[in-house]
């Protein structure tokens, strides 16, 4: 069984999987087109990635793409702990700017499901963290574009690490008012 629980961004949900346990460990769905389609999501997958992130405090994002090239994720943590966070960039929305964390770690089997023309990102807080998502559109270059992870516009709490690992793509990206 898959569960579904609305965040506080229209659209973004978090996704938990209920597995089935026996003596050899579990068996769950993380992905059913038609359970996705009775919520109202219409999701088709394009691409899987993975990411692994050696130390903990590594950052990654806040990426999205533009239309015509606009992703749908859903993110897992099949390895350690990772905090994730999406932001609405959808104009027209309520909650324009705001942002939604959560906690996600290879026991809980909670998942993200990250809409359209939302941002999307993490901070490993686990050493040796794997993330694996499937992503509805494949990667485009062009239409890529990055928010600045500390954007005061935008005011992300993330965890206090002692040392963040962010790339110099990421660290240098300004602003969105900048933009």
């Amino acid at each position: 069984m898959i569960l579904f629980t609305k965040t506080k961004l229209k659209g973004a949900y978090l996704i938990d999987q209920e597995p089935i346990e026996d003596e050899r460990g579990f068996f769950s769905r993380s992905f059913c087109r038609d359970t996705f389609n009775s919520h109202g999501l219409n999701f088709s997958v394009a691409q899987c990635n993975t990411s692994y992130c050696k130390v903990a405090g590594t950052l990654r994002g806040m990426h999205y793409q533009v239309q015509p090239h606009s992703e749908i994720k859903l993110v897992q943590c099949l390895h350690g702990v990772v905090y994730d966070v999406v932001i609405d960039l959808r104009p027209d929305s309520d909650t324009y700017l705001r942002w939604s964390g959560a906690v996600l770690t290879a026991k809980s089997h909670r998942m993200v499901y990250v809409p359209e023309n939302f941002a999307h990102g993490y901070l490993s807080l686990t050493d040796n963290t794997i993330v694996y998502y499937l992503v509805s559109t494949p990667y485009h270059k062009e239409s890529e574009r990055t928010i600045r992870w500390n954007d005061p516009a935008i005011g992300i709490e993330w965890p206090s690490m002692n040392k963040y690992v962010i790339s110099e793509k990421d660290r240098n990206v300004g602003n969105i008012q900048d933009s």
